[in-house]
């Protein structure tokens, strides 16, 4: 044995012992939001397929026609070879949704914000994060360069003191949030941040993965075929994935023109990675036509977090996520454990992805979820004493 596989059986005995040990299990998608798991049929309540269209079959003729007109593959960074037709079509159909001038697609959401951050801020600026920001935002904060700081959870009067005590003496500040926590399934609160971003000269970069086809979209919400009021809109940096709710794959960026072109020119993660295959991109087109004139599959997903908390005697959720806090790590993969014996697959979140003692079960809703399935997960719930 080398010394790096001792060295790798080491650090995988320490999680172990901790309780935070992960593997990965074989899963098969089944009908709706089932999947089978070694034979079993389980329904799915922990992916970020909000919409259900994973398996939507609009969007698997889109990825099978464009893969046969155009091939499998982009062949290298679009910045090398250019784009397949396809691209430009998506990016101005995620602009017209955002309401911004532009857009620039990346290869995964990972990509776009440790690619836009270190284009947006360096040596000499300052980075301010909320604490629960995802570690995408982080990571890109730390490759930057800049002074970064973590605000405590949505607290404005810290982030306040941040800019205060640290902003006279940076060259840029940018601001960087979540929109949608994806841990807590709370939203940030972008009226106050963009206050103090115009009082203190600040930008602000918003992550939306898990609000884009949720969360400020859908019927009686505002504007016009199914598309109202994003509550990122506002926010100069607008970055968001196709994976969770457009249910394809890749990442992106709307703002302005100046803005897009800047990080097609200087987004290491953009000028040195491969562009995303025809197929994905046709797919992700026929998500967005469908988020934006579906309002009512757009609805659907907070519908049934309402129904899920209020079975569960939970706040009204402010997005499909619905986190249930168990607090110990062994509690929670036990409680998952359990929920998958009764025929449902609840994923246990566990340090660090959470807090230390936050250990929790993240139950996430979708479109393609049916009522008798949400009632009865509230009733495992209840009768495992897990809520209620």
């Amino acid at each position: 044995m080398t010394d790096l596989d001792m060295a790798a059986q080491e650090a995988l005995r320490t999680l172990e012992e901790k309780g935070l040990l992960r593997r990965i299990q074989e899963t098969e998608a089944a009908e709706g939001m089932a999947v089978l798991r070694d034979g079993r049929r389980l329904v799915n309540f922990s992916s970020n397929d909000y919409l259900g269209l994973a398996h939507d079959p609009v969007l698997t003729l889109a990825a099978s026609e464009a893969a046969t007109e155009y091939g499998a593959g982009a062949g290298a960074a679009r910045l090398v070879t250019g784009n397949h037709p396809l691209y430009a079509r998506l990016e101005r159909k995620i602009a017209e949704v955002k309401g911004t001038e532009d857009a620039v697609v990346f290869g995964s959401g990972y990509l776009a914000n440790v690619g836009t951050i270190p284009v947006l801020a360096g040596r000499g600026d300052l980075v301010l994060t909320d604490k629960f920001a995802h570690a995408c935002i982080l990571d890109g904060g730390h490759l930057s360069g800049a002074d970064m700081l973590r605000f405590r959870h949505n607290d404005m009067a810290h982030l306040e003191d941040h800019l205060k005590t640290h902003r006279g003496k940076a060259r840029r500040c940018l601001i960087v949030t979540d929109g949608v926590f994806s841990m807590d399934g709370d939203l940030a609160p972008l009226p106050d941040i963009l206050s103090l971003a115009e009082q203190y000269d600040a930008w602000v970069m918003t992550d939306d993965a898990h609000a884009l086809g949720v969360v400020g979209l859908g019927k009686d919400r505002g504007r016009g075929s199914g598309f109202a009021f994003d509550p990122v809109a506002t926010a100069d940096v607008q970055m968001g994935t196709l994976s969770k709710a457009a249910g394809s794959y890749g990442g992106y960026v709307a703002g302005s023109r100046p803005l897009c072109d800047w990080l097609r020119n200087r987004a290491r993660s953009f000028v040195y990675a491969t562009g995303l295959p025809p197929a994905v991109i046709a797919a992700s087109i026929a998500a967005m036509d469908i988020i934006t004139l579906d309002a009512e599959r757009v609805a659907r997903p907070l519908e049934l977090a309402a129904r899920l908390a209020n079975r569960l005697g939970l706040p009204e959720p402010e997005s499909a996520i619905l986190p249930l806090i168990i607090g110990d790590a062994d509690a929670a993969v036990a409680a998952a454990r359990t929920l998958e014996e009764e025929g449902f697959l609840v994923a246990a979140i566990r340090p660090p992805t959470v807090p230390q003692g936050t250990a929790r079960l993240r139950i996430t809703l979708s479109a393609a979820h049916e009522e008798p399935e949400v009632d009865a997960l509230a009733n495992a719930l209840i009768s495992l004493g897990l809520a209620g």
